[in-house]
């Protein structure tokens, strides 16, 4: 019998957060340091939202002019009220979830407090690992 893989072996370990009053611009600058995409927001250790590349690059398209992201904060962008699951919470269900809202990540906590971020390009890397373990390349391909 295959186990099904946790939310703790496939999410990203992420020990990172910013508050709502965290400037734009050192937000991009940590999300290009650390080459990862969403970063929950936190306010006296409560995850309060996420915000994403995609957030921060739309600001930028509206603006027109990179100097905005010295202006603007967090506040301004983040989703508030993110999916927030436990990290016992079983993956299927939150991948069901995502699929079902639609939205490209869950921040993940261990008793309340942030654990890390799964997103949709953990979930496909942990499906492409079971798919290699369940069915391991043999080499002769059907597909001519």
């Amino acid at each position: 019998m295959i186990k099904h893989p946790s939310l703790k072996t496939a999410m990203t370990p992420f020990p990172y957060s910013v508050q709502r009053d965290t400037p734009l611009r050192e937000v991009q600058q940590l999300m290009e340091q650390h080459k990862f995409h969403h970063l929950p927001v936190t306010e006296a250790h409560a995850v309060v939202g996420v915000i994403t590349g995609h957030d921060i690059a739309s600001a930028l398209y509206r603006c027109g002019d990179a100097s905005e992201l010295d202006t603007l904060k967090v506040q301004d962008l983040y989703v508030a009220d993110p999916y927030v699951v436990s990290i016992d919470e079983p993956m299927d269900n939150v991948l069901l979830t995502m699929a079902e809202r639609r939205i490209g990540s869950a921040v993940v906590t261990r008793g309340g407090k942030l654990a890390g971020v799964f997103t949709a390009l953990d979930a496909c890397r942990c499906f492409g690992d079971f798919l290699r373990s369940r069915y391991p390349h043999g080499g002769d391909d059907d597909a001519a």
